[in-house]
Protein backbone atom coordinates (compact mmCIF):
# COMPACT_ATOMS: atom_id res chain seq x y z
CA UNK A 1 0.00 0.00 0.00
CA UNK A 2 1.53 3.25 -0.98
CA UNK A 3 0.90 6.41 1.83
CA UNK A 4 -0.36 9.47 0.13
CA UNK A 5 0.03 13.01 1.99
CA UNK A 6 -1.01 15.57 -0.34
CA UNK A 7 1.28 18.10 1.25
CA UNK A 8 -0.12 21.88 1.41
CA UNK A 9 -3.97 21.96 1.76
CA UNK A 10 -4.21 25.28 -0.47
CA UNK A 11 -2.21 24.38 -3.15
CA UNK A 12 -2.92 21.80 -5.93
CA UNK A 13 -1.46 18.69 -4.03
CA UNK A 14 -5.41 17.48 -3.15
CA UNK A 15 -6.48 18.31 -6.57
CA UNK A 16 -3.88 15.40 -7.74
CA UNK A 17 -5.04 13.38 -5.26
CA UNK A 18 -8.58 13.96 -6.69
CA UNK A 19 -8.06 14.12 -10.41
CA UNK A 20 -5.48 11.03 -10.35
CA UNK A 21 -8.27 8.28 -8.45
CA UNK A 22 -10.75 9.03 -11.04
CA UNK A 23 -8.12 6.32 -12.77
CA UNK A 24 -7.63 2.55 -12.25
CA UNK A 25 -5.01 1.56 -10.18
CA UNK A 26 -3.04 -1.61 -9.42
CA UNK A 27 -1.50 -0.64 -5.77
CA UNK A 28 -3.55 0.43 -3.54
CA UNK A 29 -3.28 4.03 -1.88
CA UNK A 30 -4.34 5.29 1.74
CA UNK A 31 -4.30 8.87 1.36
CA UNK A 32 -3.48 10.99 4.88
CA UNK A 33 -5.57 13.68 4.85
CA UNK A 34 -8.40 16.08 6.19
CA UNK A 35 -11.38 14.13 4.36
CA UNK A 36 -13.75 16.75 4.31
CA UNK A 37 -10.86 19.16 2.36
CA UNK A 38 -10.79 16.33 0.39
CA UNK A 39 -14.35 16.12 -0.57
CA UNK A 40 -14.69 19.87 -0.91
CA UNK A 41 -11.88 19.51 -3.72
CA UNK A 42 -13.87 17.18 -5.56
CA UNK A 43 -17.11 19.44 -5.18
CA UNK A 44 -14.62 22.49 -6.55
CA UNK A 45 -13.28 20.50 -9.41
CA UNK A 46 -16.50 18.72 -10.33
CA UNK A 47 -15.48 15.27 -9.83
CA UNK A 48 -17.07 12.18 -8.36
CA UNK A 49 -15.00 11.47 -5.14
CA UNK A 50 -16.81 8.75 -2.89
CA UNK A 51 -14.71 8.30 0.70
CA UNK A 52 -14.16 5.39 2.83
CA UNK A 53 -12.01 4.78 6.08
CA UNK A 54 -11.41 1.07 5.36
CA UNK A 55 -7.55 0.89 6.08
CA UNK A 56 -7.80 -2.83 5.69
CA UNK A 57 -8.71 -2.95 2.39
CA UNK A 58 -8.75 -0.07 0.27
CA UNK A 59 -10.47 0.67 -2.77
CA UNK A 60 -9.26 0.66 -5.47
CA UNK A 61 -12.17 1.51 -8.11
CA UNK A 62 -11.57 4.83 -9.91
CA UNK A 63 -13.30 7.28 -8.02
CA UNK A 64 -13.04 5.82 -4.34
CA UNK A 65 -10.45 7.20 -1.84
CA UNK A 66 -9.65 5.66 1.63
CA UNK A 67 -8.44 8.55 3.77
CA UNK A 68 -6.96 8.28 6.87
CA UNK A 69 -8.55 11.41 8.60
CA UNK A 70 -6.59 14.02 9.66
CA UNK A 71 -8.38 17.49 10.60
CA UNK A 72 -7.54 21.01 9.64
CA UNK A 73 -8.18 23.52 11.75
CA UNK A 74 -10.11 25.55 9.65
CA UNK A 75 -12.06 25.47 6.11
CA UNK A 76 -9.16 25.54 3.39
CA UNK A 77 -9.50 28.07 0.64
CA UNK A 78 -7.84 27.08 -2.14
CA UNK A 79 -4.29 29.66 -3.20
CA UNK A 80 -5.21 31.35 0.83
CA UNK A 81 -2.45 30.08 3.01
CA UNK A 82 -3.21 29.19 6.59
CA UNK A 83 -0.76 29.15 9.21
CA UNK A 84 -3.55 27.52 11.28
CA UNK A 85 -3.65 24.47 9.29
CA UNK A 86 -0.21 23.85 9.45
CA UNK A 87 -0.13 21.45 12.55
CA UNK A 88 -2.70 19.19 10.59
CA UNK A 89 -0.23 19.19 8.07
CA UNK A 90 2.56 18.17 9.99
CA UNK A 91 0.33 15.33 11.93
CA UNK A 92 -0.25 14.15 8.34
CA UNK A 93 3.23 13.57 7.16
CA UNK A 94 4.53 12.49 11.03
CA UNK A 95 1.23 9.68 10.87
CA UNK A 96 2.71 8.79 7.25
CA UNK A 97 6.26 8.13 8.93
CA UNK A 98 5.27 6.33 11.28
CA UNK A 99 3.53 3.72 8.88
CA UNK A 100 5.93 3.58 6.60
CA UNK A 101 8.92 2.54 9.59
CA UNK A 102 6.56 0.15 10.84
CA UNK A 103 6.03 -1.52 7.78
CA UNK A 104 2.15 -0.39 7.43
CA UNK A 105 2.73 1.18 4.24
CA UNK A 106 5.36 0.12 1.50
CA UNK A 107 5.64 3.48 0.29
CA UNK A 108 5.35 7.15 0.70
CA UNK A 109 3.82 9.80 -2.28
CA UNK A 110 4.48 13.51 -0.83
CA UNK A 111 2.32 16.31 -2.29
CA UNK A 112 4.38 19.54 -2.37
CA UNK A 113 4.75 21.53 0.94
CA UNK A 114 4.78 25.22 1.06
CA UNK A 115 7.98 25.75 3.38
CA UNK A 116 7.30 29.19 4.15
CA UNK A 117 3.94 28.70 5.56
CA UNK A 118 5.36 26.13 7.91
CA UNK A 119 8.31 28.09 9.38
CA UNK A 120 5.78 31.17 9.43
CA UNK A 121 3.40 29.06 12.01
CA UNK A 122 6.51 28.12 14.19
CA UNK A 123 8.03 25.25 12.64
CA UNK A 124 11.38 25.06 11.47
CA UNK A 125 10.80 23.22 7.64
CA UNK A 126 13.64 23.19 5.17
CA UNK A 127 11.77 20.57 2.92
CA UNK A 128 10.51 17.23 3.22
CA UNK A 129 14.16 15.98 2.39
CA UNK A 130 15.24 16.99 5.56
CA UNK A 131 12.54 16.33 7.88
CA UNK A 132 11.99 12.23 6.48
CA UNK A 133 16.07 11.94 7.57
CA UNK A 134 15.52 13.90 10.76
CA UNK A 135 12.24 11.46 11.88
CA UNK A 136 13.64 8.19 10.34
CA UNK A 137 16.53 8.64 12.61
CA UNK A 138 19.20 8.20 9.85
CA UNK A 139 22.60 10.06 9.72
CA UNK A 140 21.82 11.32 6.01
CA UNK A 141 19.80 10.88 2.42
CA UNK A 142 20.27 11.50 -0.67
CA UNK A 143 17.63 14.08 -2.79
CA UNK A 144 17.27 12.27 -6.30
CA UNK A 145 15.53 14.13 -9.17
CA UNK A 146 14.96 11.09 -12.00
CA UNK A 147 12.96 11.58 -15.31
CA UNK A 148 13.35 9.16 -18.53
CA UNK A 149 16.39 9.99 -19.66
CA UNK A 150 18.72 10.96 -16.63
CA UNK A 151 19.09 11.09 -12.67
CA UNK A 152 20.44 13.85 -10.90
CA UNK A 153 21.52 13.59 -7.39
CA UNK A 154 22.69 16.87 -5.07
CA UNK A 155 25.56 16.97 -2.84
CA UNK A 156 24.25 19.98 -1.04
CA UNK A 157 20.36 20.56 -1.24
CA UNK A 158 18.28 23.51 0.04
CA UNK A 159 21.17 26.25 1.01
CA UNK A 160 22.27 29.51 -0.11
CA UNK A 161 25.02 29.85 -3.13
CA UNK A 162 26.86 31.51 -0.34
CA UNK A 163 27.06 28.78 2.11
CA UNK A 164 27.85 25.85 -0.74
CA UNK A 165 31.58 25.57 -0.61
CA UNK A 166 31.63 25.35 3.45
CA UNK A 167 29.17 22.49 3.24
CA UNK A 168 30.87 20.79 0.63
CA UNK A 169 32.93 18.08 2.71
CA UNK A 170 34.72 15.11 2.10
CA UNK A 171 32.98 13.32 4.63
CA UNK A 172 29.32 14.98 2.77
CA UNK A 173 30.36 14.11 -0.43
CA UNK A 174 32.31 10.40 0.10
CA UNK A 175 28.80 9.58 2.04
CA UNK A 176 26.43 11.00 -0.46
CA UNK A 177 28.23 8.92 -2.81
CA UNK A 178 28.05 6.03 -1.39
CA UNK A 179 24.13 6.32 -0.63
CA UNK A 180 23.86 7.10 -4.29
CA UNK A 181 25.65 4.08 -5.16
CA UNK A 182 24.14 1.82 -3.12
CA UNK A 183 20.50 3.14 -4.03
CA UNK A 184 20.90 2.61 -7.52
CA UNK A 185 22.29 -1.23 -6.91
CA UNK A 186 20.00 -2.18 -4.42
CA UNK A 187 16.44 0.16 -5.36
CA UNK A 188 16.95 0.28 -9.01
CA UNK A 189 19.02 -2.73 -9.26
CA UNK A 190 21.50 -1.64 -11.39
CA UNK A 191 24.79 -4.20 -11.06
CA UNK A 192 27.78 -2.04 -11.49
CA UNK A 193 26.57 2.09 -11.08
CA UNK A 194 28.63 4.51 -13.05
CA UNK A 195 28.12 8.22 -11.35
CA UNK A 196 29.42 11.17 -12.96
CA UNK A 197 30.36 13.80 -10.43
CA UNK A 198 29.92 17.20 -11.44
CA UNK A 199 32.50 20.10 -10.30
CA UNK A 200 31.79 23.17 -8.15
CA UNK A 201 33.36 25.73 -9.94
CA UNK A 202 33.20 26.89 -13.77
CA UNK A 203 35.57 24.11 -15.58
CA UNK A 204 35.97 22.24 -12.77
CA UNK A 205 38.35 25.00 -11.04
CA UNK A 206 40.75 25.36 -14.22
CA UNK A 207 43.07 23.54 -12.21
CA UNK A 208 42.51 25.81 -9.10
CA UNK A 209 42.52 28.87 -10.85
CA UNK A 210 38.64 29.18 -10.88
CA UNK A 211 38.68 27.40 -7.19
CA UNK A 212 40.31 25.07 -5.47
CA UNK A 213 36.90 23.05 -4.28
CA UNK A 214 37.58 20.51 -6.70
CA UNK A 215 41.64 20.23 -5.49
CA UNK A 216 40.59 20.10 -2.12
CA UNK A 217 37.48 17.95 -2.03
CA UNK A 218 35.51 16.53 -4.84
CA UNK A 219 38.96 15.28 -6.40
CA UNK A 220 40.33 13.54 -3.64
CA UNK A 221 36.36 11.39 -2.72
CA UNK A 222 36.10 10.73 -6.14
CA UNK A 223 39.68 8.57 -6.19
CA UNK A 224 38.86 7.15 -3.01
CA UNK A 225 36.28 5.77 -4.40
CA UNK A 226 37.64 4.44 -7.61
CA UNK A 227 39.97 2.60 -5.47
CA UNK A 228 37.36 0.80 -3.55
CA UNK A 229 36.30 -0.13 -7.23
CA UNK A 230 33.08 2.45 -7.20
CA UNK A 231 32.92 3.61 -10.83
CA UNK A 232 33.23 7.04 -10.36
CA UNK A 233 33.80 10.02 -13.48
CA UNK A 234 34.84 13.49 -12.48
CA UNK A 235 34.88 15.24 -11.02
CA UNK A 236 33.76 17.11 -14.61
CA UNK A 237 32.91 20.44 -16.01
CA UNK A 238 28.91 20.56 -14.87
CA UNK A 239 28.24 22.83 -18.46
CA UNK A 240 30.18 19.76 -20.66
CA UNK A 241 28.93 16.89 -17.97
CA UNK A 242 24.91 17.44 -19.24
CA UNK A 243 25.72 16.13 -22.89
CA UNK A 244 24.91 13.17 -24.70
CA UNK A 245 28.23 12.08 -24.58
CA UNK A 246 28.48 11.50 -20.93
CA UNK A 247 24.99 11.17 -19.89
CA UNK A 248 24.61 7.94 -22.17
CA UNK A 249 27.24 6.07 -20.81
CA UNK A 250 26.09 6.94 -16.85
CA UNK A 251 22.77 6.06 -14.39
CA UNK A 252 23.20 8.86 -12.12
CA UNK A 253 25.03 12.38 -11.89
CA UNK A 254 25.99 14.06 -8.61
CA UNK A 255 25.55 17.57 -8.86
CA UNK A 256 27.18 19.99 -6.10
CA UNK A 257 24.35 22.60 -5.48
CA UNK A 258 20.68 22.33 -6.16
CA UNK A 259 20.66 24.21 -9.01
CA UNK A 260 23.36 23.18 -10.72
CA UNK A 261 21.78 20.02 -11.85
CA UNK A 262 17.93 20.52 -11.18
CA UNK A 263 17.26 23.22 -13.83
CA UNK A 264 18.92 20.74 -16.93
CA UNK A 265 16.95 18.08 -15.29
CA UNK A 266 13.54 19.85 -15.06
CA UNK A 267 14.59 21.46 -18.64
CA UNK A 268 14.27 17.92 -19.72
CA UNK A 269 11.38 16.80 -18.76
CA UNK A 270 9.24 19.26 -16.22
CA UNK A 271 5.75 17.53 -15.17
CA UNK A 272 7.13 13.87 -15.45
CA UNK A 273 10.15 13.87 -13.31
CA UNK A 274 10.18 12.23 -10.10
CA UNK A 275 12.09 13.37 -6.39
CA UNK A 276 13.20 10.29 -4.64
CA UNK A 277 14.72 10.54 -1.09
CA UNK A 278 17.63 7.74 -0.89
CA UNK A 279 18.73 7.08 2.71
CA UNK A 280 15.87 6.33 4.39
CA UNK A 281 14.35 2.95 5.99
CA UNK A 282 11.46 3.24 3.24
CA UNK A 283 10.64 4.07 -0.12
CA UNK A 284 9.73 7.77 -0.89
CA UNK A 285 9.37 9.78 -3.84
CA UNK A 286 7.42 13.13 -4.80
CA UNK A 287 6.70 15.36 -7.50
CA UNK A 288 8.99 17.62 -9.52
CA UNK A 289 7.15 21.01 -8.72
CA UNK A 290 5.66 23.45 -6.34
CA UNK A 291 2.32 24.15 -4.64
CA UNK A 292 0.94 26.36 -7.41
CA UNK A 293 -1.40 28.56 -5.15
CA UNK A 294 -2.49 30.33 -8.47
CA UNK A 295 -3.97 27.50 -10.14
CA UNK A 296 -5.24 25.54 -6.73
CA UNK A 297 -8.62 24.39 -7.85
CA UNK A 298 -8.95 25.16 -11.18
CA UNK A 299 -8.95 21.97 -12.65
CA UNK A 300 -5.37 23.12 -14.51
CA UNK A 301 -2.95 21.06 -12.32
CA UNK A 302 -0.79 18.59 -14.61
CA UNK A 303 -1.01 15.15 -13.15
CA UNK A 304 2.14 14.16 -15.26
CA UNK A 305 4.81 13.81 -12.40
CA UNK A 306 2.09 12.94 -9.77
CA UNK A 307 2.07 9.52 -12.14
CA UNK A 308 5.49 9.70 -12.55
CA UNK A 309 6.08 8.95 -9.11
CA UNK A 310 3.14 6.93 -8.71
CA UNK A 311 4.87 4.49 -10.97
CA UNK A 312 8.40 4.75 -9.61
CA UNK A 313 7.09 3.95 -6.29
CA UNK A 314 5.50 0.79 -7.62
CA UNK A 315 8.70 -0.28 -9.28
CA UNK A 316 10.93 0.06 -6.21
CA UNK A 317 8.34 -1.72 -4.37
CA UNK A 318 8.72 -4.63 -6.60
CA UNK A 319 12.43 -4.15 -6.79
CA UNK A 320 12.15 -4.32 -2.86
CA UNK A 321 10.29 -7.12 -2.74
CA UNK A 322 12.44 -9.28 -5.34
CA UNK A 323 15.39 -8.33 -3.15
CA UNK A 324 14.33 -9.42 -0.12
CA UNK A 325 15.57 -12.32 1.90
CA UNK A 326 13.82 -15.16 1.01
Amino acid sequence: MIAITPGEPAGIGPDLVVQAVQRERQVPWLVIADKDMLAARARLLHLPLKLDENLQTPSLLPGHLTVLHTPLTNTVVPGQLDTANVPGVMAALDAAIAGCLSGAFSALLTGPMQKSVVNDAGIFFSGHTEYLAEKSGVDDVVMLLMTDVMRVALATTHLPLAKVSHALTQPLLERRLRILNNALHKQFAVARPRILVAGLNPHAGEGGHLGTEEIDVIQPVCERLRIQEMDIVGPLPADTLFTPKYLQQADAVMSMFHDQGLPVLKYSGFGNAVNVTLGLPFIRTSVDHGTALDIAGSGDADLGSFLAALVVASELIINKELNAPS
